[in-house]
C-alpha cells in the first residue's frame, strides 16, 4: 500500500512497538502532527514546553523501564534545543531516539527559515544519525534507529526528517529484519577470558565487585546479587549503578568515588582484585589515575571494546554483554568448592572497622532542616519503593548517600554530562511509563529553574509527580567549592532572589507547600507523597550545608575531606580543612 511520509511514521513505530512520543510541534513536522490523530489510540503523546525537556523525559521513560523513549520535534531551534537532552543520554548510554523536522531537501545548505544542520551539530554525542533522503527509506530507517540505540552499549540516534520526505508517498514496505554492515554487537564472553576470570576469583584474598549503569541497561540485577553471594564479595556501585544492587544489602559497602563514602574508596585502595562490571572507570570515581586499585588485578566486563583500557589498563578484558557473561562466570564457579566467607574473612573484618570508624554522617540540628535530614525522611516515609530522579548538584550527591536505593531502574540521575534541570522532566517521562507509581524528582533551587516551565506539562495530564526542593538560595555544588578551594568567594552562585516557588506551583494550579522547621518536615512530606496529584515542595535547608566525604580534583580516591572548615566561637571562618590521608 501507499502511504505519506507522515503515516509511515506512526505506521513504523507503532509496529516497533513504541507506546509513547514526548514531543513540540512546528512547521516542519506539521503534516505529522495533523496524521496524528489517525493513531492515538495506540501511540500516547505527551505535548512539553521545551524541547529539552522532550528527550529528558524521553530519557526517564528508557531509563526507568529499559525500552527506547522517543521524542519528534520541529527543525531549526526545534532540534537545537534538544542537544543537551541528546548529549545526556549520550554520556549515560541511554537508549532514546530524537526525530527532528528538516526543511525541504532542495533548500538543504540555503539557510531557509528554521534550517540547521543538526545532523552535524549532533554527530559528536549521538551514537548514530540520519538524514532521510526518500520517503520510501523511512520504515528501515526508523526501524534501524530503534534497533541501534537499544542494542550493544545503547545510545540516542538522531533521525532528520526533510519535509518533502514526510509529505512525499511512496509504496510502504515494513522491514521484519534489521541488517547493519559493520553493527554487530558482541554479546557472549570469550570462554578462555571467563575461565581466566574465574582463577583471579579463586586467588583474590581481597576482592571487590565494582559495578555501573551497564546493570542496568543489561538487566543483569539477579546475576550480580548471586555472583556477590556465591564468592562473598563486597559489591560498590557507581552513581548510574545504585539500585543495581539493593542498597540495603549486607555486602554493600555504598557508592565509590568523589562523594563515595570512605569504606568503598578504601576497598578500592585496597582490594587485590577489582572486578569491573558495566562502568567504564569515569574520572569521578577513580580520581587519581596511578592510585586507583594499585595493587589489584582487574577484570573489566563491558559491551563496548571501546571502554575497555580507555582510562584504567586492565588485566582480563571481557567483552559481551553482562548479564550474559555473569551467567557464563557463574557456571565457572559451579565447579569451584571454596569456603568463600572463611576466605574473605579477614576482609570483611577490616571493612567493618571502616563503616563503624567512617559511616556516613552529619550534624543534625533541631533549629534548621538539615538536606541529608531531608533525603532520610524521605526513604523512611517510601522504604526505597520510590521512583527517585534528581537534578544535579549537592542535593544529587545527598540523595545518592542518604537514601537506601534498593530496586533497580528507580534511580533516575545525570552522571556523565552532570545536566542542570534534567530530574524534573525525567521524572515525568518515568511517571508516564509508571502511571500508578510514586514518582518523587529531588532538586536543587538552581536546576528545578532550568525547566520549570514543564509544571504546565504535569498539569494537563494530571501527573503526581511529588517536586521536593532541596532550597539553599546557592548553586549549591559551585559554592561548595568557593568555599573549600576559592576562601569563600562566593562569585554568582548566590540566587537568593528567586521565585516564591509555592505561589508558582499555585500558577500553575498545582499544590505548593513550603516547610522551613526540622519539626514540620515528615509531617509535610507524608501530606505531599499522599497527595493524588502533582505537588511542589520547597523546603528551606541549612545554606551552607556541604556534601562529605569529598575527594578534591586530582587527589586520589584515598584522600578524602570528611569535613569542611570550623568557625570560630565569634563567629569567624578558621581556615583549612580536616581531610584524611590529605597532603598539606
Amino acid at each position: 500500500m501507499k502511504l505519506k511520509g507522515a503515516d509511515m511514521f506512526w505506521e513504523t513505530l507503532i509496529r516497533e512497538g513504541i507506546d509513547t512520543v514526548f514531543g513540540l510541534p512546528g512547521g516542519a513536522v506539521i503534516n505529522i502532527y495533523d496524521a496524528y490523530p489517525k493513531y492515538k489510540d495506540k501511540v500516547r503523546h505527551i505535548l512539553v514546553r521545551h524541547e529539552q525537556a522532550a528527550v529528558h523525559a524521553a530519557d526517564g521513560y528508557a531509563r526507568s523501564t529499559g525500552r527506547v523513549g522517543v521524542v519528534l520535534v520541529t527543525s531549526g531551534p526545534g532540534g537545537t534545543n534538544t542537544v543537551t537532552g541528546i548529549a545526556t543520554a549520550y554520556m549515560d548510554s541511554s537508549p532514546v531516539v530524537v526525530f527532528t523536522g528538516q526543511v525541504p531537501t532542495a533548500l538543504i545548505g540555503n539557510d531557509a527559515f528554521q534550517e540547521a544542520d543538526i545532523v552535524g551539530i549532533t554527530r559528536p554525542c549521538t551514537k548514530h544519525n540520519y538524514l532521510v533522503k526518500h520517503t520510501e527509506d523511512l520504515p528501515r530507517i526508523i526501524k534501524e534507529a530503534i534497533y541501534i540505540a537499544s542494542t550493544g552499549r545503547p545510545g540516542p540516534v538522531l533521525v532528520d526528517m526533510p519535509k518533502d520526505v514526510i509529505v512525499g508517498e511512496a509504496e510502504y514496505v515494513y522491514p521484519e529484519k534489521v541488517s547493519r554492515r559493520g553493527y554487530n554487537p558482541n554479546i557472549k564472553g570469550h570462554p578462555a577470558q571467563v575461565k581466566r576470570a574465574v582463577e583471579a576469583m579463586v586467588k583474590a584474598r581481597r576482592p571487590l565487585i565494582y559495578a555501573g549503569g551497564g546493570i542496568n541497561w543489561s538487566g543483569a540485577f539477579e546475576e550480580l546479587k548471586k555472583l556477590a553471594e556465591t564468592i562473598h564479595a563486597p559489591v560498590t556501585l557507581t552513581l548510574m549503578g545504585l539500585g543495581a544492587f539493593p542498597g540495603d544489602h549486607p555486602l554493600f559497602v555504598g557508592m565509590l568515588g568523589m562523594h563515595g563514602t570512605y569504606t568503598a574508596n578504601m576497598c578500592v585502595t585496597e582490594c587485590d582484585l577489582l572486578i569491573a562490571i558495566g562502568a567504564r572507570f569515569d574520572d569521578r570515581v577513580t580520581g587519581k589515575l596511578e592510585d586507583f586499585a594499585p595493587d589489584a588485578v582487574k577484570i573489566h566486563i563491558d559491551i563496548d571494546p571501546a571502554s575497555i583500557s580507555k582510562n584504567v589498563v586492565v588485566d582480563i578484558p571481557i567483552v559481551g554483554d553482562a548479564k550474559v557473561i555473569l551467567g557464563q562466570i557463574l557456571e565457572e564457579l559451579e565447579k569451584v568448592d571454596i569456603d568463600w566467607e572463611k576466605k574473605h574473612r579477614e576482609w570483611f573484618e577490616k571493612i567493618r572497622e571502616w563503616q563503624e570508624e567512617y559511616p556516613l554522617s552529619y550534624d543534625k540540628s533541631a533549629d534548621v532542616i538539615k538536606p541529608q535530614m531531608v533525603i532520610e525522611t524521605l526513604y523512611e516515609l517510601t522504604q526505597g519503593k520510590a521512583y527517585i530522579c534528581t537534578e544535579v548538584g549537592q542535593h544529587q550527591m545527598w540523595t545518592a548517600q542518604f537514601y537506601k536505593h534498593i530496586y533497580p531502574r528507580h534511580f533516575i540521575t545525570s552522571g556523565g554530562l552532570g545536566t542542570m534541570g534534567f530530574g524534573f522532566p525525567a521524572a515525568i517521562g518515568v511517571q508516564v511509563a509508571h502511571p500508578d507509581a510514586l514518582v518523587i524528582d529531588v532538586a536543587g533551587d538552581g536546576s528545578f529553574q532550568m525547566n520549570i516551565q514543564e509544571l504546565a506539562t504535569v498539569k494537563q495530564y494530571n501527573l503526581p509527580v511529588k517536586v521536593i526542593i532541596i532550597n539553599n538560595g546557592y548553586l549549591g555544588m559551585v559554592r561548595q567549592w568557593q568555599q573549600l578551594f576559592f576562601d569563600r568567594v562566593y562569585s554568582e552562585t548566590d540566587i537568593s532572589c528567586q521565585p516564591d516557588f509555592v505561589k508558582v506551583a499555585e500558577a500553575y494550579g498545582i499544590k505548593g507547600m513550603r516547610v522551613e522547621r526540622p519539626s514540620e518536615l515528615k509531617k509535610a512530606l507524608k501530606e505531599a507523597l499522599e497527595h493524588k496529584g502533582p505537588v511542589v515542595v520547597d523546603v528551606h535547608v541549612d545554606r551552607e550545608e556541604n556534601v562529605f566525604p569529598m575527594v578534591p580534583a586530582g587527589a586520589s580516591v584515598k584522600q578524602m575531606i570528611l569535613e569542611g572548615p570550623k568557625t570560630s566561637e565569634n563567629g569567624e571562618a578558621l581556615k583549612g580543612m580536616r581531610p584524611l590521608n590529605f597532603p598539606s
